[in-house]
């Protein structure tokens, strides 16, 4: 059964929530939402939230930028008329700090000149109210799978011999067909990232010292190559992507 309602001018259409059509996938989504209304805050509440999506509430913008500096959000969604400030403006200062979070502007101003200033101010959408819940919530979703999509690929670093797993810490070596997962202390974890982030360079050992250990911490310099030995020998048939260069350091040399 659908059913709308009109308050504050934003048209509602009522659906179930627990509709696994609308599922994210498996990653957790935090939204941010700007808006000074109270009603359309709880509108756009029961319309988004999920098991694996939250919506986090700010009436002002000084409410906003407290949140926003205390924790990282995967959308916003930011109202332009607003208690102690524009939107737009907003809008531009925030995608100058974060350019990687999405924001939507959802508001009551439909002119073709405001939505070019919204779009120039750094927007990825526009919703003009009164908005349609499927519609909104189907720009939502659409976005967050993208973001998803995106985290699974950012997240995995894949070659032919080897797979890692930077949420996880999970390392899979691969060798004449076999998979094989690796158990690898956090520090060893930690230099293994840095030589897959770097492929195909040198890398010096004070270089490592530095980025591993901490250019603060007394650590010499003979003492890399033990942890080093160490991550290779747990490689196994694989060890000979950590390269050896004399005289200079290491190289991660991966087949493709």
């Amino acid at each position: 059964m659908q059913m709308t309602s009109n308050m504050h001018n934003v048209k509602i259409t009522c659906f179930n929530n627990n509709d696994t059509s609308f599922n994210i996938g498996l990653n957790m989504h935090k939204i941010l939402l700007i808006e000074d209304s109270k009603e359309i805050y709880r509108m756009v509440d029961n319309i988004l939230t999920q098991p694996l999506v939250t919506i986090n509430w700010a009436q002002t913008l000084k409410d906003a930028n407290t949140q926003i500096s205390e924790q990282d959000f995967d959308l916003i969604l930011l109202d332009i008329e607003l208690p102690d400030g524009n939107g737009l403006e907003f809008c531009t200062q925030a995608q100058a700090k974060n350019p990687e979070t999405p924001i939507f502007i959802i508001t009551s101003h439909s002119d073709l000149s405001e939505k070019v200033m919204g779009f120039s101010a750094g927007a990825d959408d526009y919703i003009t109210k009164p908005f349609n819940a499927m519609e909104l919530k189907a720009r939502v979703d659409a976005r967050l799978k993208k973001i998803s999509l995106l985290k699974t690929v950012s997240d995995n670093l894949k070659w032919k011999e080897i797979e890692i797993n930077k949420s996880s810490q999970e390392v899979m070596i691969s060798h004449e067909g076999i998979q094989k997962k690796l158990d690898l202390t956090s520090l060893e974890f930690k230099l293994l990232m840095y030589f897959a982030n770097n492929p195909h360079e040198v890398i010096e050992r004070d270089t490592l010292l530095n980025n591993i250990w901490g250019a603060d911490v007394h650590v010499y310099s003979r003492s890399v190559d033990t942890h080093v030995s160490k991550l290779r020998k747990k490689l196994e048939e694989v060890s000979h992507i950590i390269e050896s260069v004399h005289g200079a350091g290491y190289k991660f040399n991966p087949d493709q």
